[in-house]
């Protein structure tokens, strides 16, 4: 949450226009931004990061609640309210276009808030009944993009957002292409049903509402792994089992990519994607158990604390305030604030957008430190 409040820190701007030609740079601006279609940057993993971590927290939160005894139908119940508020959440941040409301599903929220509550409904299940959805899951949904027919030869691109220099899929995997995909068809129908400003032909990134299903999958991993966490195998066990499925489920993705079976896509959560994606985060997640839980290292990790403990917050935060926390600094601490932090520490010009992004998240983070200082925490 603290890294996507952050706003890539500016280092993809930085890296655009300030030193284009800087191998280094352009490193950088690569991973602190998302691909347009295959592959996979850091920054393309902060969603499915998100999404995995709701499914570790669901196996220690629901396990609490039955623990101080409520039945599985108040928790299940509790699931749905969880699961509404969250798709409304998402469609107040990220619905709207003009006077009038464009209803989408896209936002991430929206995504955990559509699959909550089938997640739950796996919840304490045994461990190979909830792979074996997760399998379905997405073999079922590589199937039917694998079904769905390709468009003609003669197809207008434009007609679905893609223009004439898009690199387009070829052979078998021109079955996940942008624009044409089973997916982008699915919302030309389903997002029309809804009152909007002009009909709906294509979302320009090509993110899609069933995003939800194959991401579903992701959030089964994530209670698998938060089951395992809760277990009773030592520290060690524990780490070593995140670090070999992690690798697994690379080479398993990865794999399904280079064979021509799936392609590897964040932006239409392929099925390969899906897997691919769980075996960075269960990397990330065994070098923090590694650190904090068995070497016992927990105090660097205070400033994430406060921010976890009110994810919510930071994310409305950082999509509706941004940039009144912006204008509110320049306001009070003068409109060339960013360039004098930034010559004070001795950077030129072109290291401002980093310093207007540290400053701004700051601010958030501020924010956050008061609430947390007053046993604030803001739950759905």
């Amino acid at each position: 949450m603290l890294v996507m409040a952050s706003g890539g820190l500016g280092i993809y701007e930085v890296a655009r226009k300030s030193f284009p030609d800087s191998e280094v740079w352009t490193t950088l601006g690569y991973h602190f931004h998302h691909v347009s279609w295959l592959g996979c940057a850091f920054w393309d993993l902060i969603q499915p990061s998100f999404m995995f971590m709701v499914g570790v927290a669901m196996a220690y939160s629901y396990a609490a609640r039955a623990a101080h005894g409520q039945s599985y139908g108040r928790m299940l119940g509790h699931a749905i309210y969880r699961s509404i508020v969250l798709v409304l959440l998402g469609i107040f941040l990220r619905s709207g276009g003009g006077t009038q409301t464009n209803y989408t599903f896209m936002d991430v929220v929206s995504q955990i808030g559509l699959g909550y509550t089938f997640l739950f409904l796996l919840w304490n299940r045994p461990r190979w009944v909830q792979g074996v959805a997760a399998a379905l899951i997405l073999v079922g949904y590589w199937g039917w993009f694998a079904a769905y027919p390709l468009p003609p030869d003669d197809f207008d691109y434009k007609s679905v957002g893609v223009g004439t220099e898009w690199p387009h899929l070829t052979g078998f995997a021109a079955h996940w292409d942008k624009g044409t995909n089973a997916a982008a068809n699915f919302d030309v129908w389903f997002l029309n049903q809804f009152s909007r400003a002009k009909p709906f032909a294509y979302e320009g990134s090509g993110y899609p509402t069933l995003n939800f299903i194959p991401s579903l999958a992701t959030m089964i991993f994530g209670l698998m792994t938060g089951e395992l966490l809760r277990g009773p195998r030592s520290k060690s066990a524990k780490f070593w089992i995140l670090a070999g499925s992690g690798l697994a489920a690379l080479l398993v993705g990865k794999l399904l990519d280079v064979a021509g079976i799936c392609p590897i896509v964040k932006i239409i959560w392929t099925p390969s994607w899906a897997i691919f994606s769980t075996g960075w985060t269960l990397w990330m997640l065994a070098g923090f158990y590694g650190v904090i839980d068995i070497a016992g290292l927990r105090r660097w990790s205070f400033p994430f604390l406060v921010v976890g403990m009110n994810s919510i917050v930071m994310y409305v935060m950082y999509g509706l305030l941004r940039n009144w926390f912006n204008t509110r600094l320049k306001i009070h601490f003068g409109q060339e604030l960013y360039h004098q932090v930034a010559d004070g520490l001795h950077l030129g010009a072109a290291y401002v957008p980093i310093v207007e992004h540290v400053l701004v998240l700051f601010a958030m983070w501020l924010v956050c430190l008061w609430l947390y200082r007053q046993r604030i925490f803001v739950r759905i």
